[in-house]
């Protein structure tokens, strides 16, 4: 498992080596989840979000959002991330741009800050290259959002007004550039906002980024 190469916001040492630190608090957390029931770990979106309302931050609930999701990834996908995963979870996270190899599993490492993310309750796209990788990882990476509590929608050319608002008022958005970047210019052409598919705009997790921008 290569390592990432960090291509924004300081790209030192002492900044991969906190992330490095961050990831094995992640791991430290494995036992606790590990050990509760399916319902024990579902009711943990919950207790996130009560966290939230209470006026703790994200970051706040990083270790145990990222802890739990990781949790429910290897119940449902089979998949646990790895350390390096976590990394760029992390990454995505703090609004860094993160290359990874292939074969480090990018799919997989977007779930984690869609999850952590999604719990706010603003809502989180994820941007892929086409409109195939759009439904394919809304149904594959979905499966683990939805299993703990999270609603995911994903857009695709075609699709009437109506089914468009609803999959934008889900916690996570699958689509690609193209199609959320047209939706957002249709919107603002639109005389009545009661017409407007998207709602605001809160965070996003571009896929193969250099080749979007």
């Amino acid at each position: 498992m290569g390592l990432l190469s960090f291509m924004k916001n300081g790209d030192s040492r002492r900044s991969l080596k906190k992330l490095d630190k961050m990831a094995n608090e992640v791991e430290r957390l494995e036992p606790k989840y590990k050990a509760m029931t399916d319902s024990e770990l579902q009711s943990q979106t919950q207790v996130l979000k009560d966290r939230l309302k209470k006026g703790e931050t994200l970051d706040d609930i990083l270790y145990d959002a990222f802890a739990a999701l990781r949790e429910a990834s290897s119940r449902v996908l089979g998949m646990r991330h790895f350390h390096v995963q976590i990394i760029g979870g992390i990454c995505l996270f703090q609004g860094r741009i993160a290359e990874m190899k292939t074969g480090e599993g990018k799919t997989l490492v977007a779930t984690l800050p869609a999850y952590l993310e999604a719990l706010s309750g603003k809502g989180v796209h994820i941007v892929t290259v086409n409109d195939y990788l759009a439904r394919r990882d809304a149904e594959w990476m979905g499966k683990v959002h939805r299993f703990m509590g999270l609603t995911v929608g994903v857009v695709v050319p075609g699709m009437e007004d109506d089914a468009k608002r609803a999959a934008y008022q889900c916690d996570i958005t699958y689509g690609t550039n193209n199609e959320f970047g047209f939706d957002y210019l249709r919107d603002n052409l639109k005389s009545d906002l009661k017409l407007m598919v998207q709602r605001e705009l809160n965070f996003a997790i571009v896929d193969e980024v250099d080749y979007d921008v």
